[in-house]
């Protein structure tokens, strides 16, 4: 096998081997300090999934702007503002179809809105979506009036974070299945379709872009828009995670999270490169490790230590990583 075909190879299986090495990790170190127990229990599992549903929609929107060259810190208050608004709009006796349809607007609006900053301004997504991260905090926080925001919720839309009965076929919360679903077709998209090949080729190099032709301008904020419309998304998951709740608090610090696990993943922050099965296997294996912290009695600043830690290695391993931008990587 040439050298070419043995680091795709690598790139393809080490989130599934850094997954692997984390749950070998814990559920070693329960045998020996927690006999009796079991790591991968049904209850710890189904917390696990219910995690990765929220933190792997995340990474969906988030695989697509790192793969065209962006970055998006400001998604962990979009999360909190798009939770904030299916509460509010629920409370305030909004057909429910309805109140999922304008969450959904308020975070594809939002997201475009970082997009339109960004080409209208011709400023760095770094700096851009620092200043939203605030300022989509500070909406939040004015709509709830800093306030939790509780909200009765139909089944079909409170209880997608539920875990099903034993014996269900559905094995896990309909919020994984819906997850899966547009894994798929978000990877159907990049894959195969102009629009998904116009964001790698942006990535890898945005001046050959503008010389091909592409509307870059545009892209950006289509980008940026279908970003913000998987985090509106997983603000829905939150509310359900929060039992109907709306919390403008919800979300702090899992931009880092949620980047981590793309580049994890096999993302690249230089763009050009993104896997959409490796950002979510990036999701579950940052969602185990914290899960494996709460299991291992691990004080929470050390915990917060350890995801640093990781956050900077799976950062320095982006910039190790070999043939950087050049092509669809995405499964």
């Amino acid at each position: 096998m040439s050298r070419p075909a043995l680091r795709t190879l690598w790139a393809m299986l080490a989130p599934f081997l850094g997954l692997l090495a984390v749950v070998l990790l814990f559920t070693l170190w329960g045998q020996v300090f927690k006999p009796g127990t079991t790591f991968l229990s049904g209850f710890r599992l189904a917390l696990i999934a219910k995690q990765t549903a929220i933190v792997g929609m995340g990474a969906l929107g988030m695989t697509v702007v790192i793969v065209s060259g962006g970055i998006d810190l400001a998604v962990g208050s979009l999360l909190a503002l798009c939770s904030v608004v299916l509460a509010a709009a629920l409370r305030a006796g909004l057909d429910p179809v309805l109140a999922l349809g304008l969450t959904l607007a308020a975070g594809t609006a939002a997201g475009a809105l970082n997009g339109i900053l960004i080409t209208g301004l011709r400023l760095v997504p770094f700096l851009v979506t620092l200043g939203t991260m605030l300022l989509f905090r500070g909406v939040a926080e004015q709509i709830s009036d800093q306030q939790k925001i509780h909200a009765e919720a139909p089944a079909w839309l409170g209880t997608l974070l539920e875990t099903p009965p034993p014996g269900s076929p559905r094995l896990v919360c309909t919020g994984v299945w819906i997850v899966l679903a547009l894994a798929a077709v978000l990877a159907f998209v990049l894959r195969r379709t102009v629009f998904g090949r116009s964001v790698f080729a942006l990535g890898s190099s945005e001046a050959t872009a503008r010389l091909c032709g592409l509307p870059v301008a545009r892209l950006k904020i289509a980008v940026y828009a279908l970003g913000g419309f998987f985090m509106a998304l997983a603000g829905v998951f939150e509310f359900n995670n929060l039992s109907g709740q709306g919390n403008p608090s919800s979300g702090v610090g899992m931009e880092l999270e949620i980047i981590a696990a793309v580049v994890i993943g096999g993302g690249s922050l230089h763009g050009g490169r993104g896997s959409v099965l490796g950002s979510l296997v990036g999701a579950l294996l940052m969602t185990t490790l914290r899960s494996g912290c709460v299991y291992a009695e691990v004080p929470d600043p050390v915990q917060k230590i350890v995801i640093g830690a990781i956050i900077i290695a799976a950062v320095a391993l982006d910039r190790l990583r070999p043939g950087r931008g050049g092509g669809p990587a995405a499964a």
